[in-house]
């Protein structure tokens, strides 16, 4: 049994994604008390902000696009699997995570982890979604890897 996605089904997980980092960021950055760290999480909520709108301007012909493969049910389940387990699942738990996080230390392990989840998801699409999509794909990647370098960069400064 095949299990295949849509090219707006996986473009409509990749808004929710960015959506919920939105929230996040928007969150944690009205919640640090480090100046450093609030700039960078209204940067990076305003990076998501423009991700949703590539995504968005994909979707106008998303349901034209030929996806590259079908996937069995294992690799479908684990798409599922990779968004599931995000760290931006619902925002409730975004709002709910403020209230867990002591430090922003801890925030910014949390923004880390999110960011390596968006990289993880963003590849896997890039697989099955056609090659015209790829370059636009590739870019969102990019753009992810630098938001980890960032927040791992701030994390550091804080530590010491």
């Amino acid at each position: 049994m095949s299990i295949s996605f849509s090219g707006s089904e996986l473009i409509n997980i990749a808004i929710d994604i960015e959506r919920r980092g939105v929230a996040f960021y928007d969150t944690m950055a009205r919640s640090t008390e480090s100046a450093a760290t609030g700039d960078a999480f209204r940067y990076l909520a305003d990076m998501e902000r423009q991700h949703i709108q590539t995504f968005q301007d994909m979707l106008t012909e998303a349901d034209k696009l030929q996806l590259l493969e079908s996937y069995t049910q294992e690799h479908a389940a684990y798409l599922v699997a990779l968004v599931d387990s995000a760290v931006f699942t619902d925002d409730l738990v975004t709002g709910e995570m403020v209230t867990k996080t002591d430090s922003d230390i801890e925030a910014l392990e949390l923004a880390i982890s999110a960011e390596k989840d968006s990289v993880l998801f963003y590849y896997e699409m890039r697989d099955i979604m056609p090659r015209p999509t790829h370059p636009t794909i590739n870019r969102i990647i990019a753009e992810e890897k630098s938001h980890l370098r960032q927040l791992s960069q701030l994390k550091k400064g804080l530590s010491r």
